[in-house]
């Protein structure tokens, strides 16, 4: 019975919302990882502007004889320039420099020729996230002209303040460029995929309620990508799972119709019988001579509708699994079947050395002797059974001297009421075998057969297998 399908999720804790969440998250790492860069430039940027106008200041004293200006042409110079000194040095000349009120103390100095990348990206962060009021030095060459060395002290923070307000509009931008990209990309993520892969799921859970009806199998588009291929893939898997599931319900429906006949069909050949005992114990000759031959037909239709009703009530078999030896098992088939053969033992057991196994034993057993009795039936006189590890696996072998299978019996080998080796049988044991060997989680096959003999072997798995 199945069960009770689950609803798919909503919109809002599905694959869409992730997508979306997913796509925003991307989108800010990418951010975060060009501001670093840019927030270095920006940095950088501004104080090489100071320091081109530290130059543009310092031409007002070159203008001058002695190199000098008033105290108030000095501190509008110096407030331009947003500096508490300025000095610059060209090769081979001196020094000239502005100066007002100089600070107390220089907190940190920096050099812009011989800083790196890196370096510029570390010490732009150390603003942000540093010591708000400090006092800098900065070193550089002029912007004007790169053979002079201009040198600047002024405080950090209208500097910390711009980076702030830059960053806070790249904060925004980022959330805009985020949101937006994160839209399309969710857009596009759900046509092309989250809505075909809940029409999927709809149509997956329709099908289950009732795999029977006709109706409830999927369409599939016109796709010809990945998506389009599981619609067609799902779509023949539903029709075979709906013809197989047809084929079942009316071989279900043969099989009680067979299981009647055969019950009222046992019956009729039961009163059969009765009267062919009576006929054997007639005086005439004819019916002596033809009573055998009808009393073995008798017996051959009793039989088949016997094994038919063993073979349809049995259903999936259930494992009483234990623990045993394999040689000791094999040597207890050998009750089962005749002893010798013009003097020669038929049942051999070959399985070397202690072979300790976790398997159903009296089902092993029936294994065994179906393949036996199925060999001395075929004309086989001796049967030989042997055992080893193969891959972690492990592997028996049943194998007999007879002449060989016919072709029509290979060729229906393991499907019941077709397979049989010998006339008038029914064709269920190397079916009953083959259910039982699968059952273990292993599966029996056609070594060989030849005019010189004919082989099968079976494999169980490592895990109830041991050597």
């Amino acid at each position: 019975m199945l069960g009770k399908s689950k609803a798919l999720p909503s919109l809002a804790s599905g694959l869409s919302a992730r997508l979306l969440l997913l796509t925003v998250a991307f989108v800010m790492l990418a951010e975060v990882l060009i501001f670093a860069p840019s927030i270095a430039r920006f940095r950088l940027d501004y104080l090489q502007e100071r320091l081109a106008a530290g130059h543009l200041a310092i031409l007002a004293l070159e203008a001058t004889p002695d190199y000098m200006v008033s105290p108030e042409l000095t501190m509008e110079l110096l407030t331009h320039v947003e500096a508490f000194t300025v000095a610059l040095t060209k090769p081979g000349s001196g020094k000239l420099m502005l100066m007002d009120m100089p600070p107390d103390h220089i907190d940190a100095t920096f050099d812009l020729r011989t800083v790196g990348f890196f370096g510029l990206i570390r010490d732009a962060f150390a603003v942000l996230w540093g010591e708000p009021m400090r006092i800098i030095r900065v070193l550089g060459t002029s912007p004007k002209d790169d053979r002079l060395r201009v040198e600047v002290v002024l405080d950090e923070a209208p500097l910390r303040h711009e980076m702030l307000a830059f960053s806070q509009r790249i904060l925004a931008l980022s959330l805009v460029i985020s949101l937006f990209t994160a839209a399309l990309v969710y857009l596009s993520l759900h046509l092309l995929m989250v809505r075909p892969m809940r029409r999927i799921g709809d149509n997956m859970s329709e099908f289950r309620e009732d795999p029977e009806d006709a109706s409830r199998v999927i369409r599939p588009s016109d796709r010809t990508d990945e998506i389009g291929f599981a619609e067609h893939e799902l779509a023949a898997m539903q029709g075979g799972i709906r013809d197989a599931l047809q084929q079942k319900t009316r071989l279900a429906a043969l099989g009680i119709a067979v299981t009647k006949i055969n019950h009222d069909l046992r019956n009729i050949l039961a009163t059969a019988q009765l009267v062919s005992d009576r006929l054997e114990r007639s005086d005439d000759p004819e019916v002596k001579r033809v009573t055998p031959t009808l009393m073995s037909a008798i017996d051959r239709a009793a039989n088949l509708c016997g094994e038919t009703l063993n073979f349809t009530r049995e259903g999936s078999p259930n494992l009483k699994l234990s623990c045993f030896d394999l040689s000791e098992l094999t040597a207890d088939v050998a009750g089962d079947l005749p002893g010798e053969v013009n003097g020669e033992p038929v049942w051999r057991n070959r399985v070397d050395g202690e072979f300790r196994i976790e398997a159903d034993r009296d089902q092993l057993h029936r294994v065994l002797s179906n393949l036996g009795q199925n060999a001395l039936q075929a004309g086989a006189s001796q049967v030989e059974v042997t055992a080893e590890p193969v891959n972690g696996r492990l592997r028996v072998h049943v194998s007999d001297n007879g002449p060989g299978l016919p072709p029509r019996a290979r060729a229906h080998l393991f499907q019941p009421f077709t397979g049989s080796t010998k006339s008038g049988g029914t064709g269920l044991g190397l079916a009953i075998a083959r259910d039982l060997i699968r059952a273990h989680g292993g599966e029996i096959r056609l070594d060989y057969s030849t005019a010189e003999g004919t082989s099968f072997s079976f494999d169980l798995p490592l895990d109830q297998a041991k050597e």
